[in-house]
């Protein structure tokens, strides 16, 4: 049985097998792809859903703000298990793969689309809680020479700057660094 004959037959039973209704799946994209992916299967006609996430980056050593996929390589696809035509999805500019566990395709719970999707603002993007700190919180650095020491936060020191007070060498030393650099402790 050749490699074509083979994926039909086992596509025709995948179907049988997919409930009948309209189902979210798992597209496995190429790397730094997902938009291409996105873009090439919407233009299809199949409805898909790429989380979106701002992160910071640094970049010449400043922080900027950027857009990306919150699921690295991966999106959304909603189709039905009989009647949408899953053939093309393989063989579209950006996609890898569909997501199989057994044989079958991975399907993803409406509840979660439902979920992230409300977490969505007008741009598209996934709303996430700003970090604050408040005096006295206890915070662990992340970045830079200091990653890994715990210190107490004192305060905002400027737009993207904050006071820590670190313990070294047996005396409380304040120091500043960029906000990007610490999580809570």
């Amino acid at each position: 049985m050749s490699a074509k004959t083979a994926d039909k037959a086992f596509d025709s039973h995948a179907a049988d097998a997919i409930a009948r209704d309209k189902s979210w799946y798992l597209v496995y994209a190429k790397p730094r792809m997902e938009n291409v992916a996105l873009e090439n299967l919407t233009r299809q006609g199949y409805e898909t859903y790429l989380p979106l996430i701002e992160a910071s980056r640094r970049r010449r050593g400043r922080y900027h703000g950027v857009i990306e996929p919150m699921f690295p390589r991966y999106l959304f696809i909603h189709l039905d298990g009989v009647t949408d035509d899953w053939g093309p999805i393989r063989s579209t500019l950006g996609v890898a793969s569909i997501v199989r566990f057994g044989g079958l395709p991975a399907r993803v719970p409406d509840a979660l689309i439902d979920a992230l999707r409300a977490q969505d603002d007008e741009r598209g993007v996934q709303l996430r809680p700003v970090k604050s700190f408040g005096v006295g919180d206890r915070v662990r650095i992340v970045d830079g020479v200091l990653g890994g020491y715990e210190g107490i936060f004192e305060g905002k020191a400027g737009r993207d700057r904050v006071a820590v007070l670190l313990e070294i060498a047996g005396t409380a030393t304040s120091v500043m660094l960029s906000a990007h650099d610490l999580q809570s402790a």
